[in-house]
C-alpha cells in the first residue's frame, strides 16, 4: 500500500517538485497549500487542501481521515530582507504556524517530520565549506527562525518522540528536468531566475550587488543545488525515518561555489541571450562566500547529486523559462 505524506507547501517551487518525485517512487503526496505563493497549477501528482499550517483544526481533521506516514515542511516564508523590514510577519509564519503543525502531529500521532531548513542557520562563515559542525549564529531573522524551529524538533523528539531530519539548504536551484515545473516567486528574488528574466527581456538588466569581494571575479561565491536533487535527499530523509532512524541535520549543496558573473555568463552562453548586467553596491551581510559541506548527507544517507552541475542547473530552468514566459500565468 502507498504510504501517504502530507507536504505543506507542496504547491510551491521546491514542494512541487517534491510532491512530483513522491509520487514517482511510489508515495502518494497530499499537498497543504494555501496558495498565497503557490501554484494551484503545480499540484499534479496528489489532492490540494487549501488551507494553512496554522489552523490545528483542519490539521487534526486531516490526520484523523488519512493515515499519513510524514509530513513534509516546505511552507515557511523566505525572504531574507522583508525578514529583516518584518519580523514578526515570519515568526509567527516560520515559528508559531509550525508550532501548531507539530502539535497536531503529536495528538494524532503522525511520527515523523521532514524540515526544509536552510545554510543561514550558520550565519557569517568562519570556513568553507560549511559543515554541520559549524557554529549557529544566524543573522537574519529568518535564519532565527529556521534555527529555532530546528530546536524545538530536538525538544519534540526528546519529549514526545517525534522523529525528524532538519536539510539545510544552500541555493535550491534549476526546473525539472522533464519541463513540468518550475520556479515562479513574485516577487522573484533568485539570482538564476532574475537572469532569466532578463534573457527574456522580461527586465533591463541584471544588477551585480558589489564586485569588490577577495573572490575570483570580484562577485559573490554562491553553492547551488538542483531542486530535483534536493527532492531526493528528501526522499532518502523520509525512508531513513520509516525504517526507524534517528533524528538528525544534513547540509543539502553541490559542495563546488560559482560566482555571480560565472553564472551570468553561462545563462548568456546557454541562453544566446546578452543579458546586460550593471553593478550596484554590495548589500549588507552578504558574506563573500558560502559553500556547503555535504559529505554527511552523501555518506549516510547515501545521497548524490545528478543534475547540479552549473549546466543542467540553467539549462532545465531555461527550458522552463522560456516555455512559460509568465510563469504559471502563462
Amino acid at each position: 500500500m502507498k504510504k501517504t505524506v502530507l507536504v505543506a507547501g507542496g504547491a510551491g517551487y521546491i514542494g512541487s517538485h517534491m510532491c512530483k518525485y513522491l509520487f514517482n517512487n511510489g508515495y502518494t503526496p497530499m499537498v497543504l497549500d494555501n496558495l498565497a505563493f503557490g501554484h494551484r497549477q503545480a499540484v499534479k501528482w496528489g489532492p490540494l487542501f487549501q488551507g494553512s499550517i496554522d489552523d490545528k483544526e483542519l490539521l487534526t481533521r486531516l490526520f484523523s481521515q488519512y493515515k499519513v506516514a510524514a509530513v513534509m515542511h516546505f511552507a515557511a516564508f523566505a525572504r531574507v530582507g522583508e525578514s529583516v523590514e518584518n519580523p514578526g510577519k515570519y515568526y509567527a509564519n516560520n515559528v508559531a504556524a509550525t508550532l501548531t503543525l507539530l502539535e497536531a502531529m503529536k495528538d494524532c500521532n503522525v511520527p515523523n517530520f521532514i524540515f526544509s531548513s536552510s545554510c543561514s542557520v550558520y550565519g557569517e562563515p568562519e570556513k568553507n565549506p560549511i559543515d554541520e559542525n559549524h557554529s549557529l549564529r544566524p543573522i537574519s531573522p529568518y535564519g532565527k527562525t529556521k534555527l529555532m524551529v530546528e530546536q524545538i524538533l530536538d525538544d519534540y523528539d526528546n519529549a514526545y518522540g517525534l522523529k525528524s531530519i532538519c536539510l539545510r539548504y544552500f541555493n535550491a536551484a534549476g526546473a525539472d528536468p522533464e519541463g513540468e515545473l518550475g520556479e515562479d516567486h513574485r516577487p522573484e528574488t533568485h539570482l538564476i531566475p532574475i537572469v532569466l528574466e532578463t534573457a527574456l527581456g522580461k527586465r533591463d538588466h541584471i544588477n551585480i550587488f558589489g564586485d569588490k569581494y577577495p573572490t575570483k571575479d570580484g562577485t559573490c561565491i554562491r553553492d547551488y543545488i538542483h531542486v530535483t536533487d534536493l527532492a531526493a535527499a528528501h526522499l532518502l530523509a523520509l525512508e531513513k525515518l520509516l525504517d526507524g532512524g534517528s533524528s538528525e541535520k544534513y547540509n543539502l549543496g553541490n559542495q563546488k561555489g560559482f560566482t555571480v558573473k560565472e553564472v551570468i555568463e553561462k545563462a548568456r552562453r546557454i541562453t544566446g541571450k546578452p543579458i546586460p548586467e550593471k553593478i550596484t553596491g554590495p548589500r549588507p551581510g552578504d558574506p563573500p562566500a558560502l559553500i556547503g559541506s555535504c559529505e554527511k548527507a552523501i555518506k549516510e544517507l547515501g545521497w548524490e547529486t545528478k543534475f547540479s552541475d552549473l549546466d543542467t542547473i540553467i539549462n532545465t530552468a531555461w527550458k522552463w523559462h522560456k516555455n512559460n514566459p509568465d510563469g504559471y500565468g502563462s
